[in-house]
């Protein structure tokens, strides 16, 4: 929400909005990077540290967020980016001038001489994740520096133990200001290897899944991403929070790990007999499983498979079905089953994660090349831009139907907005009978209301090809039965097939927005017809 008409969101906007974010039940925020920056990647290219991006505020105005925030029982947390900084920060221009204590903050390498041009070439062939090379120049220090993201994102060197104590004293200083917790981002790429007897680092070998040489995966990341080290970190960072809850008091302090590396690495941020780690490294399955399969019951249990098979005995799985770096969930499922997906993650065992407007089944906006804004599609041109563009999911909020969604006042917002904010808004589906948002917070104030959902047991699995279905079961307390027809024709299903200690009737609680059944009333479990993409959710009587 913007509170001062220019076009971009803010933290009185925020603040302002607080009360929907109570009202549809979630008990905790997590902000994009607020940081001070210059902006090349929207906050994720941080020159300061401490402080406020002036655009969305003061660090006043964030202390009266958090003052709201506690008002309404709401948690903050903040999107903490420890791999790199921006280029302009003062620990990167220190680095260059080789200053006193900033000499090794950055990942600094003199690069190689090729011995048939005698020219000067980068240290390995590693690529950043918006395309090219991952070392830049340097000519006031005549050195190379790392960047895995932008040439403006330096990697910070976590072999130095300054840039270490560091950020454990940027975690230290937000929690002063009352934040709940940390998102810590693009931590697989913390570490890479150290350079070899001679000084040099190792090249990456090509990875053939792609023809596109300036293209991250044209190469292997083993190198770069996923390193011991990088689990290492995560504990100390888990140190930090439990420090300072058992100093301070109060609440858990949560650290939330992003890692898309596959699971024998994931599950190892949890922690391990000795040690704490991340209370929870997000769980991207139901994001990456269907986009490469395809969205089916059995890509959806291939997903869950994958995480509820690895998970560690007494930790809690989590799940994810969109956000920042992703098309929009109603986009890549499809809306018809974007109330399957939203029951899914509320059904499911463990915390589930929102990105906003998914309540609301938002789709992607389209982003002409003129109106881009994303660094990944800037770095490519106007024929190809819409395979890298992260733009789409990024639109403005849709409040109202009104001028630019309710969302500004300003004659133009940062992002245009979707073209279906008209019909796609807050305002149309608090008001309407019956709406994805109305059907969103009644499955909120089921999950905190059923002792089943909170502590039962938990079986899966896929009927008749198509229709995927979860049973959570407490002993003395009613279970819950999740039924999603994914295909697009009407199907009838008998859920003895897939359970055979259910009742012979069950009672419909929720139903996604296409069914025409009604709640409250009974459906017999041995015959039981779904229409095209109809999910439900039902109870033992």
């Amino acid at each position: 929400m913007d509170s001062d008409g220019d076009g971009i969101g803010d933290l009185n906007g925020i603040t302002s909005k607080l009360e929907y974010l109570k009202d549809l039940g979630v008990t905790a925020a997590w902000l994009s990077p607020i940081f001070t920056s210059p902006m090349v990647d929207f906050g994720y290219d941080i020159s300061d540290f401490f402080d406020i991006q002036p655009e969305y505020g003061t660090l006043e105005d964030f202390r009266a967020l958090i003052k709201k925030a506690n008002e309404l029982d709401l948690k903050i947390i903040l999107d903490f980016v420890p791999n790199h900084s921006s280029d302009e920060n003062e620990w990167f221009k220190k680095s260059v001038k080789r200053e006193r204590g900033y000499e090794d903050y950055y990942v600094w390498h003199d690069g190689k001489v090729n011995a048939t041009t005698g020219e000067r070439e980068p240290p390995s062939n590693w690529l950043q994740a918006f395309r090219g090379s991952a070392w830049e120049w340097n000519d006031v220090r005549q050195q190379y520096y790392l960047h895995q993201f932008a040439v403006q994102q330096a990697d910070l060197n976590y072999r130095n133990p300054l840039v270490v104590e560091q950020m454990k004293r940027v975690l230290r200083y937000w929690l002063d200001l009352g934040v709940a917790g940390f998102r810590c981002d693009a931590v697989p790429v913390l570490f890479e290897i150290e350079t070899d007897a001679n000084g040099q680092y190792a090249d990456e070998e090509v990875s053939g899944l792609t023809d596109d040489v300036d293209a991250r995966n044209y190469l292997k990341s083993d190198l770069i991403e996923d390193r011991v080290e990088t689990i290492d970190m995560a504990y100390q960072w888990r140190v930090v929070m439990d420090d300072y809850q058992r100093i301070h008091g109060g609440d858990t302090r949560v650290l939330l790990i992003e890692t898309y590396a596959p699971p024998a690495y994931t599950m190892q941020f949890y922690g391990n007999r000795s040690v704490e780690g991340a209370h929870l490294p997000f769980n991207f399955n139901l994001i990456t499983v269907p986009a490469s399969d395809g969205v089916s019951a059995g890509s959806i249990k291939t997903a869950v498979d994958n995480w509820m098979k690895n998970l560690p005995p007494g930790r809690t799985a989590n799940w994810v079905i969109g956000n920042h770096d992703q098309r929009r969930a109603a986009s890549r499922y499809g809306t018809a089953n974007a109330d399957a997906m939203n029951m899914l993650v509320m059904i499911l065992p463990g915390a589930s994660v929102t990105y906003q407007g998914e309540e609301l089944a938002m789709t992607d906006g389209e982003i002409s090349w003129e109106d881009t804004q994303d660094p990944a599609a800037c770095n490519s041109n106007a024929d190809v831009y819409e395979q890298f563009t992260r733009d789409p999911s990024r639109t403005p909020f849709h409040w109202t139907s009104g001028t630019n969604a309710g969302f500004s006042t300003a004659a133009k917002t940062w992002l245009p907005l979707a073209t279906d904010y008209a019909s796609v808004n807050v305002e149309t589906q608090s008001s309407a009978e019956r709406s994805h948002l109305k059907i969103y917070k009644s499955l909120v104030a089921l999950r905190k209301s059923s002792t089943t959902l909170q502590k039962g047991s938990t079986k899966y699995g896929v009927l008749k090809e198509n229709v995927f279905v979860v049973k959570r079961h407490l002993s003395g307390s009613e279970s819950i039965v999740y039924v999603a027809n994914l295909a697009n024709k009407g199907i009838t299903v008998d859920l003895y097939e897939f359970d055979k200690t259910l009742p012979t009737h069950l009672n419909l609680l929720i139903r996604s927005l296409q069914s025409s059944k009604k709640e409250n009333a009974l459906f017999e479990v041995y015959e039981l017809s779904l229409a095209a993409g109809e999910s439900l959710v039902l109870s033992t009587i």
